[in-house]
């Protein structure tokens, strides 16, 4: 004779739970990596749009620009300077200035 008995649940209760908690552990240290890599490819891309300008301003002028204005103003650079900070020191017009970008988090 054929009898149907009742399966326990709470086995396959706790291990979707254990996996549940294994995800969610992964997925909180992920995250916050993840945002701080896309700060420092955020800092890395201003201070290439930053040296570019320069750049550019040096083959048609023929001397590299005296501030980081005057790069804004004539060569439409834009910077969010309300999240990043950046530095541009020129020591000469025919010396390339050095630019450092630092966020201000």
């Amino acid at each position: 004779m054929y009898v149907d008995k009742k399966r326990k649940k709470w086995p396959g209760l706790a291990l979707a739970a254990a996996v549940l908690l294994i995800a969610a552990g992964l997925w909180c240290l992920i995250v916050p990596a993840s945002g701080r890599d896309m700060d420092e490819e955020s800092e890395k891309a201003i201070k290439a749009a930053v040296e570019r300008c320069a750049m550019q301003c040096y083959v048609v002028e023929g001397a590299y620009p005296p501030s980081l204005a005057y790069l804004e103003e004539n060569y439409g650079l834009q910077i969010n300077k309300k999240e990043y900070y950046v530095s541009y020191d020129i020591f000469a017009s025919n010396v390339p200035p050095a630019v450092k970008v630092i966020s201000r988090d």
